[in-house]
């Protein structure tokens, strides 16, 4: 275990990297929206770094299930709900960023055939992981500025 200022710190980089991967998800959504667009970089670079804040969120969850979750709950069950659901779109920010890098690498490689198509999931699966990230970095600021480590 962390001691709390610890834990404050990296709860804090773990809010300032979520809201950097709201904007670096919007990054690929633009770019993919042409079908013969060059994205590389942005895909990879928003990838990594939705993935590294999850990661941290992760390595987290005991601190604040051990330090956080009841007290939280016990003064306000509203606010208590908000972070669990925070939770539940995160996950759901990591896996349409992932579905949008694979297709997007699929439609690198693919014929002609398949690649419109494969750019145009991955277009969209960036689109929805973006609008998921605001809404879960939006959540996860209001609980924090409520009850922190």
């Amino acid at each position: 275990m962390l001691s709390s200022d610890a834990l404050r710190m990296q709860e804090h980089v773990h809010g300032h990297l979520a809201w950097l991967a709201v904007v670096a998800l919007v990054h690929p959504a633009v770019l993919l929206r042409r079908v013969g667009r060059r994205a590389h970089l942005a895909v990879g670079l928003a990838v990594v770094l939705v993935t590294v804040a999850a990661a941290m969120g992760v390595a987290m969850y005991d601190d604040y299930r051990e330090k956080l979750r009841q007290p939280i709950f016990a003064s306000s069950v509203g606010m208590g709900y908000l972070f669990e659901r925070k939770e539940h779109l995160a996950f759901g920010v990591v896996a349409f960023a992932w579905i949008g890098a694979i297709t997007y690498a699929a439609g690198v490689v693919a014929g002609a055939e398949l690649r419109e198509s494969l750019r145009k999931v991955a277009h969209r699966a960036f689109i929805v992981s973006a609008a998921l990230a605001l809404v879960t970095a939006l959540l996860g600021t209001a609980v924090a500025t409520y009850k922190t480590f």
